[in-house]
């Protein structure tokens, strides 16, 4: 029984091998390249379950997403001005030709990768050396991303590759050259905080200067106002005491001593020394005439 069963069974694990090696998957991820007896036989894009030939024919896979090219370290370029600059930058490439891929690198990511590299980094550095730092560092970084990514695309045709966008990550100045450009910008900045605080100064001794003009003229003016006034003031009153002194000069005379007695008796403490005759005392003695 086991005798004629043992055939079988060897024959049965041996389909099972063959249709094994004769299958193969496909993910949507990949693309797989079909070789028969070392050559390129097919390419297959669609996802799903496909057939090969068993021992004469195998299957490589190659990647079908969008791949990232990352530099480790910055990289030191060159503007125009002659100075350094560092620079980090990555590039987001695809496989887009599966024939001409395997034909120039074997199929490796790494060899394309480091050619990418080589390729990218050299027209970095001759659009770096076009462009002072401030272009490079803010006025045109769009422009040479775009300027890249257009000169590279030949050369990644030829194995195979597109280039999706080529980013600058970061750009700055070494920590020797950041220092002497922030030493001129603070000196550039105390240079103008001094014009705007001199043109300041300025400007207030003008307000200054103007505002005292403008008090002076006010305080003449009113001055001359004022004079005007009191002169017009005292005419009045000269007037009415010329016409009171010429009505009755004797009560005239008489008001005028009374206000002379009260200035000259003030205060308990004055004292006043004068001859019992004089003249200052003639209406203390009696009244009118009869006083004298």
């Amino acid at each position: 029984m086991n005798t004629r069963l043992a055939p079988w069974l060897v024959g049965i694990v041996a389909l099972v091998v063959i249709a094994n090696m004769s299958m193969f998957t496909v993910d949507q991820r990949q693309r797989a390249i079909v070789f028969q007896l070392g050559e390129i036989r097919e390419i297959i894009a669609a996802p799903g379950l496909q057939f090969k030939w068993p021992l004469i024919q195998n299957v490589r896979y190659i990647d079908n997403r969008i791949l990232t090219l990352d530099t480790p370290d910055t990289e030191r370029f060159i503007t125009s001005e002659k100075k350094n600059v560092l620079v980090d930058s990555f590039v987001k490439w695809r496989i887009v030709d599966v024939k001409q891929f395997y034909i120039s690198v074997q199929g490796d990511e790494a060899r394309a990768q480091t050619r990418l590299s080589q390729t990218i980094n050299s027209s970095l550095r001759e659009e770096f050396g076009k462009r002072t730092v401030h272009d490079v560092v803010s006025g045109e970084r769009e422009e040479i991303m775009r300027v890249v990514r257009e000169s590279v695309q030949d050369d990644a045709k030829r194995i195979g590759v597109q280039i999706i966008d080529v980013r600058l990550k970061r750009v700055e100045l070494p920590q020797e050259v950041s220092e002497a450009v922030y030493r001129r910008m603070e000196a550039e900045r105390k240079s103008v905080a001094a014009q705007l605080r001199s043109e300041g100064f300025s400007a207030a001794e003008k307000i200054r200067a103007e505002g005292d003009r403008t008090r002076e003229v006010i305080i003449a003016e009113a001055y001359r106002d004022a004079q005007r006034v009191k002169g017009e003031g005292d005419r009045k009153a000269s007037a009415i005491y010329a016409k009171a002194f010429s009505e009755n000069p004797e009560f005239y005379a008489f008001y005028r001593s009374l206000e002379a007695y009260r200035a000259g008796f003030k205060n308990r403490s004055d004292v006043l020394v004068i001859e019992p005759n004089s003249e200052f005392f003639k209406y203390l003695k009696g009244p009118g005439k009869a006083g004298k």
